[in-house]
């Protein structure tokens, strides 16, 4: 289904279990780079961090790109972010994207995986850990913002990352396997052997042209990864 007002958009969602995840895929008609974005629901408290995910949009809108994200839960939820034609996670099939990008909020953390509740004994949702796998064997970059670098860490287990400069956050990602780079805003990590560059957003305060900032770094650096045009 479409829903209206979203000229020149296509867009696909994706289901995962218990319904608490959608996958939304907005197609911008002038191509340069196809990424997938992926969002754990709408709002900060326990689903995608808004700011987050419309910045990291707004970055792939203004440097050319592809974009396909993923939201919550049903379609309702989704439509608060992102509008147009919704269909089933599971049909995500990496060697149709050039990229995958997390926008973070703690749905990364209650939604996506389990790392609010349970640390790095957590556990990762069965489609979301395919779609991160599949993407890192295909040789695909990924990019992580906020929170999100640990569901990286949790899947892949040696990454190079940041969530800005929190020691029990970047404690946590050592037990996982990965290695942690205090950043501030505007500046990435960028994992070349892994193909993954992280930013910190909102795991530090921030004001929104801040998040627009780091947004921005993050799908430059993709951008540059992917070898498309900017």
């Amino acid at each position: 289904m479409f829903i209206p007002g979203c000229a020149g958009y296509e867009l696909l969602k994706m289901e995962r279990i218990r319904d608490f995840s959608t996958f939304i895929t907005l197609k911008k008609h002038t191509i340069y780079m196809k990424a997938a974005v992926v969002l754990a629901g709408c709002g900060v408290r326990d689903g995608a961090e808004i700011h987050e995910a419309v910045m990291t949009m707004y970055a792939i809108d203004k440097l050319g790109g592809e974009e396909m994200k993923e939201s919550r839960n049903v379609l309702t939820e989704a439509a608060r972010i992102a509008r147009g034609k919704i269909s089933p996670l599971t049909d995500y099939r990496a060697e149709d994207f050039d990229t995958l990008i997390f926008p973070g909020g703690f749905g990364v953390a209650k939604n996506l995986c389990t790392y609010a509740f349970d640390g790095p004994d957590c556990h990762v949702d069965r489609v979301v850990e395919k779609t991160i796998r599949s993407t890192h064997s295909a040789g695909k970059p990924i990019g992580a913002l906020c929170i999100s670098p640990v569901l990286i860490a949790k899947v892949l287990g040696d990454v190079t990352v940041t969530i800005g400069n929190d020691r029990q956050t970047a404690a946590d990602i050592g037990k996982l396997g990965g290695k942690h780079e205090n950043r501030q805003h505007g500046e990435v990590t960028i994992d070349r052997k892994n193909l993954i560059v992280t930013a910190p957003c909102y795991m530090i305060n921030a004001t929104i042209s801040e998040i627009a900032r780091d947004a921005e770094a993050v799908v430059k650096a993709l951008i540059e990864l992917t070898g498309k045009k900017a």
